[in-house]
């Protein structure tokens, strides 16, 4: 019970800020970040102080993890909660990352035949329900040197955070009140389902295929492109655009509109 007291106390207490270097090495390090408008660059780094605090760092697979990594991560996850408030990031503790790809062990079910059979797949990115955020940090430096290219690790893996905060990843977020969940699948499905069929089809096409893997990845590839590329994806799905641009609010879409 004592654990538990201090543990609360802990969360509770205001984060330690960010120091005056650390924070103008962060935004010299990537134009993602010295290209938010100033204010907005306050919020997130109060938002960023209390990830610090509120989420434990570990390094794996011999990555030993500087603090400045653990920083430009912080930011970055924060990055799509600037409107949606940090109680978006809740119900989840762990970030690991390792220095690279990193290789899981995966169950697959044939529905039609009843085999389940054993893969390992190479990942940069994974997020489980209310397990760990699981990173490469390989990616996550280009992602930071690169900012503008489409790809972003981590705002596609925060993006998974979200799906599931309802219990359910199937590519529906938990909406504000400002955004019914008909009015969110009737935009989002009728464009997920055009894009499978173009990949299906063949066809080249400006958004990442790995979009047409399932409902809750186009959501993460689409909100990648929301921070990364804006005009990329408003170009190839505007009402997908629009809608992205309401669900993560006007403080992230002057983040990413910084960048063209």
């Amino acid at each position: 019970m004592i654990r538990w007291l201090r543990g609360l106390r802990a969360r509770l207490a205001p984060p330690a800020p960010i120091g005056e270097s650390d924070w103008s090495a962060l935004l010299a390090g990537s134009a993602l970040f010295s290209r938010i408008d100033a204010s907005l660059q306050v919020r997130l780094r109060e938002l960023a102080a209390r990830f610090l605090a509120d989420k434990t760092f570990s390094g794996a697979g011999g990555h030993e993890l500087a603090p400045s990594q653990c920083l430009r991560i912080a930011a970055l996850a924060c990055l799509p909660v600037l409107h949606l408030g940090y109680d978006a990031l809740d119900g989840w503790r762990d970030v690991i990352v390792y220095p690279g790809e990193f290789r899981v062990k995966r169950e697959y079910h044939d529905e039609d035949s009843g085999v389940v059979t054993t893969g390992d797949d190479d990942l940069i990115g994974e997020a489980w329900e209310h397990g760990p955020l699981v990173l490469s940090w390989a990616d996550v430096a280009t992602d930071l040197a690169q900012p503008f290219d489409g790809f972003n690790v981590v705002v596609h893996e925060i993006a998974h955070k979200l799906d599931m905060r309802d219990g359910a990843m199937n590519g529906v977020p938990r909406l504000p009140a400002s955004i019914r969940r008909s009015e969110w699948v009737a935009i989002m499905q009728p464009a997920y389902d055009a894009f499978v069929r173009a990949v299906e089809r063949g066809r080249d096409t400006a958004v990442d295929p790995y979009a047409a893997e399932s409902v809750d990845e186009f959501f993460a590839v689409t909100s990648e492109l929301h921070f990364s590329d804006r005009q990329t994806l408003h170009g190839a799905m505007p009402g997908v655009a629009a809608l992205l641009a309401r669900y993560y609010g006007p403080a992230a879409v002057a983040a990413a509109a910084a960048g063209r």
